[in-house]
Formats: structure tokens, C-alpha cells, sequence
């Protein structure tokens, strides 16, 4: 919600040009106790902020019995609210009051305001809040504020409540189905009420006041393809110089010395037939080495430089 726009429409519609801070105050107060309390709909919030602002003549803070939009002392002593008061029962100007509440101190207090020993004790338990040891808490801005949210939405001051109402359909509603009854009976301020409701409520919406917080986007993090897995440590520790792979020969010296060694016999048999070569002058034990010896030289030099020796089967 935009603060700043909320007070900007208000200032404009509500107090007609002129916003004082006690309003900033006591506006901020009751929009904490609706957050505190589960008052949700700009409606129920629209007509808190209405209600309240009629009973404090504009000033939007607690105030005590007696005290009145004209007044500067808007926080007078409690003898002087008693004084007051008991001028006017003695003048038959509170008619509806047959036996004096405040000479022991229970005049009204709050931005709805509290009267009665038994209010002051009903609320202050379901606040949680020692309103009868000290009736001066419900001057507090953030206790008063609970006070007219709990007393309005929970029908604690005449049994009605906001749900009860089909808004904005019931600013329009006959007298006795208005939703003023939820603070006061029939005193002519209805209309005067229903107007302060709706300037307020579109100060709410203009405000945003119950509009779903935008969530932030999401962003798909690609996911890095792995790379693949490094070869294998060759080194063999530190210190040490890397191996090379090692290639099978396809040169197998013994084979190659076998061979050789028939060939060569078969070549000695045909020298020393065709005398080339004196008889007797090569033994088979010798013609056997010279065969591994030369098979072992062809195939040294015609595997690869790393070969190993093949395996042997088993």
C-alpha cells in the first residue's frame, strides 16, 4: 500500500485541503491494528476509518468525552471531562443517561469511545490490556486503534458488526439496517457517514490497499551440461614423471624365433648340401640360437617403441 497516495486522497476529499498530523497518526494506527487483527476488506477498514473520524471530529487519535472538534485541549484533565459533564445532566442535556457513568472516572475515552466499569473490563480482557487500572490506556494510539478494530468487527459495542453488512450496498440501507448502528443508534449522521466511508475507501484503492503483492519473477538458471570426467591420474604421486599408455605389439619375438629357426635350419641343410657351408661347421644348438636371436632383433624393430612384451596365455 502507497502511503503517501492514501494521505494525498484523503487530504483532498476527507479534510478538504487540510491534512494534520494527528490524522497522519491516527490513520496509520488504525491500518496497523487492521494488519494486527485480520481486517482485510477495504470496506470493514473504509468504515473503521469513517466511523473514527466522525467520533473524533477529524482527529483521528483518542480523545476523551466532551472534547470536541473546536477544542485545543483535546486531552483535558479528568476532573475537568466529569466537571463537564455533570453540567450537562444538570441541564437535561443527556437525556438517555439515567444514572451518571463518570463520576468514577468511566466517562468515555478512545477513538470509539469506552463507557462503563463493565466496557472498560470486557475490552481490557479481550485486549489483554488492564483498562480498569488504568482507564487512561485507551488513550494510547495503538490501544485505541485496537479498540475501535476489535469493538467494530467483533460487535463489541452495540452487538452489530462489519459482516453483518453488505457493503457498499449498506450505506445506502434504511436507518435501522445502517451500518452506523455498529457504533451508535439513530443520530442523524448516516449520510454523513456513508460519504466519509467512500472517500476512504477510494483512498484505500487508490493507495492499493488489498492488492496481492506481485511475486518476482522466476528465472531458469540454465543448468551446466558436466563436463566429462578428467583422465585418470598417471602420475604415480608427486615427483614422479607421467606414464604413456602402453600398446599391445602385434609382434610376438618368440613366434618370429620359431619360425626363423626353420627357416634357417632349412637354409643351413640346403648350404651345407650345395657346400657353401663346411659340414659340421654349425651344430643345431647353434642354428637354434642364431633363430632367437634374429627373430628377437625383427620383431624388437618392428613393434612400436613402447610395446611391451604380449601376454602369455595361459
Amino acid at each position: 500500500m502507497d502511503l503517501g497516495k492514501f494521505f494525498a486522497s484523503i487530504r483532498a476529499s476527507v479534510f478538504n485541503g487540510r491534512l494534520p498530523q494527528s490524522a497522519v497518526d491516527g490513520c496509520e494506527a488504525i491500518l496497523a491494528s487492521c494488519r494486527r487483527n485480520g481486517v482485510s476488506d477495504p470496506h470493514h477498514v473504509a468504515n473503521i476509518l469513517a466511523q473514527v473520524w466522525h467520533e473524533t471530529g477529524g482527529y483521528m487519535l483518542p480523545i476523551k468525552e466532551t472534547v470536541f472538534a473546536s477544542h485545543k485541549d483535546k486531552n483535558p484533565s479528568d476532573a475537568t471531562v466529569i466537571a463537564r459533564l455533570d453540567r450537562a445532566f444538570a441541564a437535561g442535556q443527556l437525556s438517555w443517561v439515567r444514572q451518571p457513568y463518570w463520576r468514577e472516572g468511566w466517562f468515555g475515552r478512545g477513538p470509539v469511545q469506552l463507557t462503563h466499569e463493565d466496557n472498560y473490563r470486557r475490552m481490557g480482557d479481550r485486549l489483554g490490556v488492564d483498562l480498569v487500572g488504568n482507564p487512561s490506556l485507551a488513550l494510547d494510539p495503538a490501544i485505541g486503534a485496537d479498540i475501535a478494530v476489535v469493538g467494530m468487527s467483533e460487535g463489541r459495542f452495540t452487538g452489530k458488526k462489519l459482516a453483518d453488512f453488505d457493503f457498499p450496498a449498506a450505506l445506502e440501507a434504511p436507518v435501522s439496517q445502517n451500518p452506523r448502528r455498529i457504533v451508535n443508534g439513530q443520530d442523524g449522521t448516516d449520510a454523513k457517514i456513508a460519504k466519509a466511508h467512500r472517500q476512504f475507501f477510494t483512498a484505500l484503492r487508490v493507495a492499493g490497499f488489498g492488492e496481492a503483492v506481485e511475486a518476482e519473477p522466476v528465472v531458469n538458471v540454465p543448468i551446466p551440461t558436466p563436463r566429462p570426467p578428467l583422465p585418470p591420474d598417471t602420475t604415480g604421486g608427486a615427483g614422479q614423471k607421467p606414464t604413456v599408455p602402453v600398446a599391445k605389439s602385434r609382434f610376438d619375438p618368440a613366434r618370429f624365433s620359431k619360425l626363423f629357426g626353420s627357416l634357417i635350419g632349412a637354409l643351413v641343410t640346403w648350404a651345407v648340401a650345395n657346400e657353401f657351408i663346411p659340414d659340421g661347421a654349425i651344430s643345431g644348438t647353434q642354428i637354434d640360437m642364431l633363430a632367437t636371436l634374429v627373430g628377437g632383433l625383427i620383431g624388437t624393430f618392428l613393434a612400436p617403441a613402447n610395446a611391451a612384451p604380449p601376454e602369455a596365455k595361459p
